[in-house]
């Protein structure tokens, strides 16, 4: 849940709250009790199974935070709204409960004549089919509005949404059009993750004998270490399938719309979703199953269990993927044994792999820093990975590493939280870090360091770039000050940080950071100005003359 308000002194909170505390001991004395608005409403979030509440408070939304933590509703006070929201929508996809949004606005009677805050507002409510934000407006009388306690009626939580299936007649052709296709290939999305089809997805594979490629946040439904998994020939993969089924995954940008040339023209698309108005965003797909995710590859399954099938694992599709992994793959580590004064993004991720606890919880943002951490750093487990997503939102990372975390320590599973920043995706939300130490967070933070927004200058060019001319008329506006030092915000605020500029460093500093469980840490990690991916075969989306 995120909340919105103004921010108030903590002195002011603590008066409120003695104040609350003791208004609300005097009105259990009385005969016809009393409760206020801001109890109505942290109970009826209670009711609802609200497990977590993000935000920063102010007049009159805090009298709902404080009313929340009296009624064991784990308040979290961040130091950006934006933040906020990003850890409560983490939460609710980690959790699979809906994100709900309160913001307190004008009073009622203050409507229309330009009040404090007052803006239009409206509800929106998707707890059914797919999952989506909630926003609750409450005007700020309400929240002090004193009702009797016993003409309150608090609406019960609501049901699990019904799973849905598809119709038989069209999981009958998506089965006949599997078995007939000459290069097949299945794409796990996000959607996958959250319908917890991991079981019946990894089946189909390994019955089936099928290859498959995760999205970002589709990675770990089946581990991506999984023989069938080919995410390390993910062009080749997509540019040459004759059918592709998509499992809760959005021909969107990720998916670069299932558009040629990234696309056979004549591929055929099965898409299975549980939004209808999902299903032929921009191709129009050979099949269709809506229907809950996990439910459909049940009903996938048993096709395949009434009739057995396999993909051929010696046909020659097969042996194209696999050529095509091993020649990237040594591409990839090639780059990270290369030898320099810095390290580049290779070398990082692949030293930072070596230790990564195979539960932990990885969390990453950023331009290079996203993309490349992706194919190196591996997830094992479904719902383990948070990334930038959909929108591709900067400004995610710590929110999202702080609401892993936060659920990690209430519910003692004793995971650890890998939070991978570019130093520019890092700027968005790094105050957060004191949110991080304030509740001490069993969060690593790693920020790639580059001096800038995908490429930067070292300290020798800035400075003699500053010697000529202004910086507003020369400096790059790509580039920050050089080596500037990221791990001394987390120091200041009582953690722990490193600056580290070569493998060994950066190995040394990770093992110590993972060891110790009783503090936060940063690992500043500085790489060549100038690094970048390895060469593509197709060119961004959005093309730049630079």
């Amino acid at each position: 849940m995120g909340l919105q308000g103004d921010p108030v002194s903590a002195c002011c909170r603590l008066r409120e709250w003695k104040m609350s505390e003791s208004n609300f001991a005097e009105r259990s004395d009385t005969s016809e009790e009393k409760v206020s608005g801001a109890t109505v409403i942290a109970q009826a979030l209670k009711t609802q199974n609200v497990e977590f509440m993000f935000g920063i408070v102010g007049i009159p939304v805090f009298e709902i935070a404080f009313a929340a933590q009296r009624l064991g509703i784990r308040y979290i006070g961040m130091r950006n709204e934006q933040a906020a929201c990003y850890a409560a929508s983490a939460v609710g996809y980690l959790t699979g409960r809906p994100l709900i949004v309160i913001g307190g606005s004008s009073e009622r009677s203050q409507e229309t004549m330009g009040a404090f805050q007052e803006f239009p507002q409206a509800v929106r409510c998707s707890i059914y089919g797919r999952p989506g934000a909630c926003y609750v407006d409450i005007p700020a009388d309400f929240v002090n509005l004193q009702v009797n306690v016993n003409s309150v009626k608090y609406v019960e939580c609501c049901m699990p949404p019904p799973v849905s299936m598809a119709e038989t007649s069209a999981v009958q052709l998506a089965a006949s059009v599997i078995r007939n296709a000459k290069q097949p290939l299945l794409i796990i999305g996000k959607g996958a993750a959250y319908a917890h089809a991991e079981e019946g997805i990894r089946k189909l594979v390994e019955q089936c004998k099928l290859p498959f490629l995760p999205t970002p946040m589709g990675k770990g439904v089946i581990p991506d270490n999984h023989p069938n998994c080919v995410r390390a020939a993910r062009s080749r993969a997509l540019q040459f399938a004759d059918v592709i089924v998509l499992f809760g995954a959005r021909l969107n940008w990720i998916l670069h719309f299932g558009f040629p040339p990234r696309y056979r023209p004549d591929v055929k698309f099965i898409q299975i979703d549980i939004c209808a108005e999902e299903l032929g965003n921009n191709v129009r797909p050979s099949v269709t199953l809506l229907g809950d995710i996990n439910a459909v590859t049940k009903q996938l399954l048993e096709q395949f269990d009434k009739t057995p099938w396999q993909y051929p694992p010696e046909s020659q599709w097969w042996k194209t993927l696999r050529e095509k992994m091993k020649s990237n793959e040594a591409a990839s580590k090639e780059l990270a044994s290369k030898k320099s004064p810095l390290m580049n993004y290779y070398t990082v991720f692949f030293c930072v792999q070596e230790q990564l606890p195979r539960d932990c919880i990885v969390v990453s943002e950023g331009a290079n820093t996203m993309d490349i951490g992706r194919t190196v750093l591996e997830n094992y487990l479904p719902r383990h990975r948070l990334d930038a997503g959909t929108f591709g939102t900067m400004g995610v990372g710590l929110g999202f590493a702080i609401a892993a975390a936060v659920v990690v320590k209430a519910r003692h599973l004793g995971q650890r939280v890998i939070c991978v920043e570019g130093d520019s995706a890092f700027g968005f939300s790094g105050m957060e870090v004191e949110t991080i130490c304030r509740y001490n967070l069993p969060i690593v933070l790693l920020v790639v360091n580059n001096n800038g927004i995908y490429q930067g200058l070292d300290a020798d060019t800035w400075n003699e770039m500053l010697n000529a001319r202004d910086a507003t008329v020369v400096a790059p506006p790509s580039c920050f000050l050089p080596n500037l030092h990221y791990e001394q915000i987390m120091t200041a605020f009582g953690g722990k940080g490193y600056f580290v500029q070569t493998p060994e460093e950066l190995q040394e500093s990770l093992k110590q950071s993972l060891a110790d469980t009783t503090k936060p840490s940063l690992i500043n990690i500085m790489i060549e100005t100038q690094a970048m991916r390895k060469a593509q075969d197709f060119q961004w989306l959005t093309r730049s003359n630079m």
